[in-house]
C-alpha cells in the first residue's frame, strides 16, 4: 500500500522569525518519496511557509484519512497564544498578538491524527521554541496523540535573536539522501549524533518510548514520552467482554441520553467517506470545513486515546487476536475497532454505550470518562453514516461540557461544536436537518469557534433549508 508524506515548514516573516524552517525543504524534497515514507511508493505533499492555518488543516486532514502509512516532517517555530496559553505552530503571518488566529494550534495535530490506526503514523519534528513556550514546556507535554510515534527535537530560543537553522531535520534529510532507509529509531539517533557533533546543546529530545534520549544541560525541560497505542487503563467488567460471535439481539435497544437516537442495526452507509483511491488533497464536497475535527474519517479506525485515565486492573477482551507486543487486548477500543472493521456498527455502539453508562454511574454523566465514551459514540455514528445521530451526540457532549463550567473557548468545547456543525451539514434528510438547525444556531451563538463566519454559515444553511420541501 502506498504511503503518504506531508512536508511542512513554517515560520513567521520579519523580526519574529527564530528559525529558517523552509530552508530544509529543498533537501527533503530531493529525497525519493518511497525513502521518505519507508514504503514502495508514496505520495508527497509539501507546504512551505503557509499563510493560513485552515490551508494547513485541509492538507493535514486529507493526509490523515489517506490509507497506508503516514509520515509527517514538521519544521518550524512554537509560540503560545496570549488567551489560552496553548502551543501553536507559527505561520508566515503570525505575530505574538495574533497567534490564536494566524498560527496552527498544536492540538489540531492530535485531533486529526487520533482516528488513525495505531502504528501507522510517524511524526518527525524539528521545532524552535520562543522563550514563553520554552518555559511552558518545563511543565507541559507537546505530543501528537498516542497513536503517533514522535521523533525529533525542540530547541531553545536562539541567542541574540539570531535566526537558527533546522539542523536536525537537515541531518535527517542528508542521511536519507545518502541511500537506504534506516529504521526510524536509527535515523533519529544518527541525526542527533550529527547535530551534537556540531556543538548544538540544550535541546529537548522527543522519542515515543521511554524517557528523553538525553539533556545536554541540567535545566532543559523534559517531556514525558508516551508509547504509541498505550493501553487505556479502564477496568472492563466481564459483562462488557465482546466475543467474536457477539451480535445485538433484534429486540435489544440501549437507552441513550435525551435527543440522541439509538444506533440502527442496519445503518445507511451511503454517506461514509471513501478514502481508498481518493485524491490526497481532497476534502468532503459540500461540507463545511471544520476548524477542529475531521471532515472525513478512516472507517477502519476507532479513537483509542481517551482523555481520562482511570487506574485499576484491565480485564482481557476475548475475541481480539493479539498482533504482537504493541497490541493491547485489554483495551476496549480494540474490541470496538474490531466490530467497526467487520461492519458491525451497532455492536460497537452497544459496547461504547455500556462503557458510557458505567462511567456515568461511577463518576457522573459530566465526567471526562463518560464524555469520552460519548465522543467515541459520536465518531461511531459518523463511521456508520448516521450524520444525525453523530450531530445530536456531539451537541449533547458540548452542552454537557458547558454545563460543567468549561469555557466556551476550551478546545474540547470548540471541537464538539465544530463536529456537530459539520455533521449537521451532512444530514441529507431536509426535515431532520431543518429540525436541528435552530439548536445548532443557538449552540453556535454560544461557541463561535475559531473560524470566522461559522454562525453566519448556520443561518445561511437554515434559510436554504426553509425553502426546500
Amino acid at each position: 500500500m502506498p504511503g503518504t508524506v506531508l512536508l511542512l515548514a513554517a515560520s513567521p516573516m520579519g523580526k519574529g522569525c527564530l528559525v529558517d524552517a523552509a530552508s530544509v525543504l529543498p533537501v527533503l524534497a530531493a529525497v525519493p518519496p518511497p525513502v521518505l515514507a519507508g514504503t514502495d511508493t508514496a505520495n508527497v505533499v509539501e507546504l512551505a511557509d503557509p499563510l493560513d492555518p485552515q490551508a494547513v488543516l485541509t492538507r493535514l486532514r486529507a493526509a490523515a484519512v489517506a490509507p497506508g502509512p503516514l509520515t509527517l516532517f514538521v519544521a518550524g517555530q512554537l509560540q503560545l497564544d496570549r488567551r489560552q496559553r496553548l502551543p501553536h505552530l507559527a505561520l508566515a503571518r503570525t505575530t505574538p498578538p495574533t497567534v490564536r488566529y494566524t498560527a496552527f494550534p498544536w492540538h489540531w495535530f492530535r485531533e486529526e491524527l487520533r482516528l488513525r490506526a495505531p502504528g501507522s503514523t510517524t511524526v518527525v519534528l524539528d521545532l524552535r521554541a520562543d522563550p514563553e513556550t520554552w518555559d511552558w514546556l518545563r511543565g507541559n507535554v507537546l505530543d501528537c496523540g498516542p497513536a503517533a510515534a514522535v521523533y525529533g527535537r525542540i530547541a531553545p530560543p536562539p541567542v541574540r535573536r539570531a535566526v537558527a537553522a533546522p539542523s536536525y531535520m537537515r541531518a535527517v534529510a542528508t542521511i536519507l539522501r545518502s541511500g537506504g532507509r534506516p529504521a526510524i529509531e536509527r535515523l533519529h539517533q544518527a541525526a542527533l549524533a550529527r547535530i551534537a557533533g556540531d556543538g548544538e546543546m540544550g535541546d529537548l529530545v522527543l522519542t515515543p518510548f521511554g524517557g528523553p534520549v538525553g539533556r545536554a544541560v541540567p535545566d532543559a525541560p523534559v517531556i514525558p514520552a508516551v508509547a504509541p497505542g498505550a493501553p487505556f487503563a479502564l477496568a472492563v467488567p466481564d459483562a462488557f467482554r465482546v466475543p467474536d460471535d457477539f451480535r445485538v439481539p433484534d429486540d435489544f435497544r440501549v437507552p441513550v441520553g435525551p435527543g440522541v437516537p439509538p444506533a440502527s442495526a442496519a445503518p445507511d452507509t451511503s454517506d461514509v467517506p471513501v478514502t481508498s483511491g481518493a485524491p490526497l488533497a481532497s476534502v468532503a464536497s459540500g461540507a463545511w470545513a471544520l476548524a477542529d475535527g475531521p471532515a472525513a474519517s478512516d472507517a477502519h479506525a476507532v479513537p483509542r486515546a481517551p482523555r481520562p485515565r482511570v487506574p485499576g486492573p484491565v480485564a482481557p477482551v476475548p475475541g481480539v487476536a493479539s498482533g504482537g507486543p504493541d497490541r493491547h487486548d485489554s483495551d476496549p477500543h480494540v474490541a470496538i475497532s474490531t466490530a467497526v472493521r467487520a461492519g458491525r456498527h451497532a455492536d460497537a455502539d452497544v459496547l461504547a454505550a455500556r462503557l458510557e453508562q458505567t462511567a456515568a454511574a461511577s463518576s457522573g454523566p459530566g465526567s471526562e470518562e463518560a464524555l469520552h465514551w460519548a465522543e467515541v459514540r459520536a465518531d461511531l455514528a459518523m463511521f456508520a453514516g448516521d450524520a444525525e445521530r453523530s450531530c445530536r451526540t456531539w451537541m449533547a457532549v458540548a452542552d454537557a461540557r458547558l454545563e460543567a463550567g468549561q469555557p466556551v473557548d476550551a478546545p474540547a468545547v470548540e471541537a464538539a461544536v465544530d463536529r456537530a456543525h459539520h455533521q449537521w451539514g451532512r444530514i441529507h434528510d431536509v426535515p431532520r436537518a431543518r429540525e436541528l438547525g435552530p439548536a445548532i444556531a443557538q449552540l453556535r451563538g454560544r461557541v463561535p469557534g475559531r473560524r470566522e463566519g461559522a454562525l453566519d454559515h448556520v443561518r445561511q444553511q437554515l434559510r436554504q433549508l426553509q425553502t426546500q420541501g
